[in-house]
């Protein structure tokens, strides 16, 4: 099930709110989050939801004989059976395939593949429990004694599937003593519609152009067609991501938690290591806590530490080349940055450091779009053609044409337009009713929206379900 749904939102998120508040009980309220996540999850693959609870179980009883034996070298055992078995499942699910393939084409051997299904949101809950335990190892929080809250925080619907990645330390107080407020509620609708726009009327339109474009036969792609569907694909995964980050942190406010932001506006960053501190904002503050820190961080052989990083975030988003081979695009530019290029890009004027962002950040989303190589050399060839004689073609006009207004909407809500024009109206209007009936109508709208565009296209694509 999809938060971009007409069976979730008029039927799922309805009953469960009902369900959720028609008791004031602590312990009705967590059993219905956790059967109606359970559902949620079970929806589209009911096979794999053994393996949630399997996997959230071991991390329990983990944890737990961490907390018996602090301060032992027992208490390390609960640590490595953590990374053994977790690592093992996304070694086992996610990365059997490209393992074997490689091994196959190094050593000339024939070895074959179960080919497991990869059950969706695997890459997150295992990092969200990895974290937990760790966290307890460390001493930052105490070892969960109930197992159902503990399920709870590892099922929850709203960030279940495609994140953000929610640490327990930023949820343990309310996993046991939330207060659910109208007025979080109130906001937590709001966000969650402004997520819902951006997912369905902003990132389906553009995934349209980038299946017309980059799926084409990129022989007949003029350069200026490349480009265009490289920039839909640079929208379409941004409004796309965060969008659903958007949803998730609005039905968290909604049932009471408070989910650490994700995504701040990334395409008006002044530099690569700007643009990754906005980015994604949960992965990358995992693997500094968990990974790079450890190695060492800025301390010593940070470059080497880099490299292990972005090498192990290209992986983490899938089981291909591509995705190593764009982690590692980036590692080029973060480690000229922390060489010298920043304190270069401090001396210049704000425009020009964003625009060298952007300069490196766009070509690096064609990297991440084509999994097969040759299709990948083939559209960076067309997108630096730029002496050839197809260049531009009619067809390309027409779409820009018909979208401009659409696409100059799109390039603004890349800016914290929202948030100035929120602000700016909320101070104006003096009593703050006024502002809460206009959230109203704009909740509304854009609702009307986006039921409207559900209703009439069935192209609903989501990219990071299949990390």
């Amino acid at each position: 099930m999809v938060f971009a749904s007409l069976i979730f939102l008029f039927l799922f998120l309805p009953l469960n709110l009902l369900f959720y508040y028609s008791s004031k009980n602590a312990n009705w309220r967590n059993w219905v989050l956790i059967i109606f996540s359970l559902a949620f999850y079970s929806w589209g693959e009911p096979i794999w939801i053994t393996l949630m609870i399997f996997s959230a179980l071991i991390d329990y009883i983990n944890a737990l004989w961490i907390e018996k034996y602090r301060g032992t070298k027992w208490a390390k055992l609960g640590i490595v059976s953590t990374l053994f078995f977790n690592l093992g499942l996304l070694i086992t699910f996610k990365y059997d395939v490209f393992i074997v393939e490689n091994v196959n084409s190094i050593f000339g051997t024939s070895f074959t593949s179960p080919g497991y299904g990869l059950p969706i949101g695997i890459s997150f809950y295992t990092f969200q429990t990895i974290s937990y335990v760790v966290d307890v190892y460390r001493g930052d929080v105490k070892a969960q004694k109930s197992f159902p809250k503990f399920l709870m925080f590892v099922s929850l619907f709203h960030q279940l599937v495609a994140g953000p990645i929610v640490r327990y330390e930023h949820i343990a107080h309310e996993i046991n003593n939330r207060k659910e407020q109208l007025s979080d509620i109130s906001r937590g609708i709001t966000r969650f519609c402004i997520g819902l726009f951006k997912k369905v009327v902003i990132a389906n339109i553009a995934a349209e152009l980038v299946l017309k474009y980059m799926d084409a036969d990129i022989g007949g792609l003029s350069t200026g067609a490349a480009w265009f569907g490289l920039l839909m694909f640079a929208i379409q995964i941004y409004f796309d991501f965060s969008g659903y980050s958007d949803m998730a942190i609005g039905l968290g406010w909604m049932f009471g938690f408070h989910y650490h932001e994700n995504f701040k506006y990334p395409y008006t960053a002044t530099s690569i290591t700007d643009f990754w501190r906005r980015w994604h904002i949960s992965l990358g503050t995992f693997f500094k806590d968990y990974l790079y820190i450890p190695l060492g961080g800025n301390r010593k052989r940070v470059y080497l530490n880099l490299f292990i990083v972005w090498f192990l975030t290209g992986m983490w988003h899938g089981a291909s080349w591509n995705f190593i081979f764009w982690g590692l695009y980036f590692f080029v530019f973060i480690a000229l940055e922390k060489a010298f290029l920043l304190k270069w890009l401090s001396k210049l004027p704000k425009f020009i450091a964003h625009v060298y962002a952007l300069i490196i950040i766009i070509p690096g989303w064609v990297i991440f779009y084509f999994t097969d190589t040759a299709r990948l050399g083939a559209y960076v060839e067309k997108l630096f053609s730029f002496g050839s004689a197809n260049a531009w073609s009619s067809e390309l006009t027409n779409d820009i044409t018909t979208n401009l207004f659409w696409l100059i909407f799109t390039v603004l809500l890349c800016m914290p337009v929202y948030q100035f024009f929120s602000n700016t109206i909320e101070n104006k209007l003096k009593k703050p009713a006024y502002f809460q009936v206009l959230s109203v109508g704009m909740n509304l709208f854009f609702l009307f929206l986006c039921v409207a565009q559900l209703v009439g296209k069935s192209y609903n694509p989501f990219i990071y379900f299949r990390f």
